[in-house]
C-alpha cells in the first residue's frame, strides 16, 4: 500500500502557525515550536499505520489525535491524511469548530 499524504486544510496551517508563533513570542526562542512541529509530523506519520488510533468525535469520519496539550483532528482516504484543524486542549471547548 502506498504512503498517504497528509494534507493540512487552510484553517489546520493557519492554527499551526498561530500556536507555533506563540510559543515561539512566549519562550524567546523557536527551539520549543520547532520540536512541537517535529512532533506532530512524526505523530501523523503514525496515522498510515494506524488510521484509527485517534479518538472518535461526533462527526463519522473524524477522529482527533492527541499530542501533548493539542489535538489534531483529521481524517483519512485511502490516499491522504487531511488534518481539519488543530486545537489547543487549554482553550474554552465552546469555541472549537472542527470542520
Amino acid at each position: 500500500m502506498a504512503k498517504r499524504k497528509i494534507i493540512w486544510s487552510h484553517k489546520a496551517n493557519i492554527k499551526l502557525f498561530q500556536i507555533l508563533n506563540f510559543c515561539t513570542k512566549r519562550n524567546k526562542s523557536p527551539q520549543y515550536s520547532a520540536k512541537l512541529y517535529k512532533r506532530f509530523k512524526k505523530e501523523l506519520s503514525l496515522l498510515d499505520k494506524y488510521p484509527d488510533m485517534g479518538i472518535k468525535t461526533d462527526y463519522e469520519s473524524i477522529r482527533g489525535l492527541i499530542v501533548e496539550d493539542f489535538i489534531l483532528f483529521y481524517e483519512t482516504t485511502s490516499t491522504n491524511i487531511i488534518v481539519h484543524t488543530l486545537w489547543d486542549c487549554r482553550q474554552n471547548p465552546t469555541h472549537l469548530i472542527i470542520k
